[in-house]
């Protein structure tokens, strides 16, 4: 099969598997739940944590990274083009964010997005993890733990030797999770945001 058919195939697909709603489904599945109805109304693996248990929230939390682990991985291994494992993780963060299964709805981007850049530049992913497991221990708030992790990983990519495509990306994603936690950010300067 020629390369770039492959590639146009793995982004495809890397779109596809993002847009699966993990912890919808599982609360649809398994406890006829809607969790879009229940906490924050988010999809994502912190509502589903919330509203389903710490149990079905981890498997959540770890479908939700292997959605962006996978695509990656699996087209690195296929594909000889640098830029490939780029376009599939950003595809399966579109995914998760504007599913086809949510008519283009989805939740914030920062599980899929980790499990991405785990496959891409793991030692920035794994410094940026241990920033939100400080920040989120202090604040008992996961936003505030997502949206530091997002800045202090968009700066750690810029200053270790990245290359160009990663930082783009990195910024890129840093500031749709920013976005994407704007709600929460009014939360949390009102008092107001949700503690764990």
């Amino acid at each position: 099969m020629p390369e770039a058919i492959q590639v146009v195939l793995g982004v495809m697909g890397a779109y596809v598997l993002g847009s699966v709603p993990t912890g919808l489904w599982l609360g649809q599945r398994l406890r006829g739940i809607d969790i879009r109805q229940h906490g924050s109304g988010n999809i994502g693996a912190t509502n589903t944590m919330r509203v389903l248990g710490k149990r079905l929230g981890s498997v959540a939390l770890a479908c939700d990274m292997a959605k962006g682990l996978l695509p990656v991985v699996v087209i690195s291994a296929v594909s000889s083009w640098p830029y490939a494992p780029i376009l599939c993780g950003a595809a399966a963060v579109a995914g998760h964010t504007a599913s086809i299964f949510l008519q283009f709805r989805g939740g914030k981007g920062v599980a899929t997005s980790t499990g991405v850049f785990l496959g891409l530049c793991p030692v920035p992913t794994i410094l940026a993890a241990a920033v939100f497991a400080l920040v989120t221990a202090l604040t008992r708030m996961v936003s505030a733990g997502s949206i530091s992790a997002a800045i202090a990983f968009c700066v750690i990519v810029w200053a270790l030797p990245n290359p160009w495509p990663i930082r783009v990306l990195a910024t890129a994603m840093a500031l749709l999770i920013i976005l994407r936690h704007r709600a929460n950010i009014r939360r949390i300067l009102t008092g107001t945001e949700n503690r764990i």
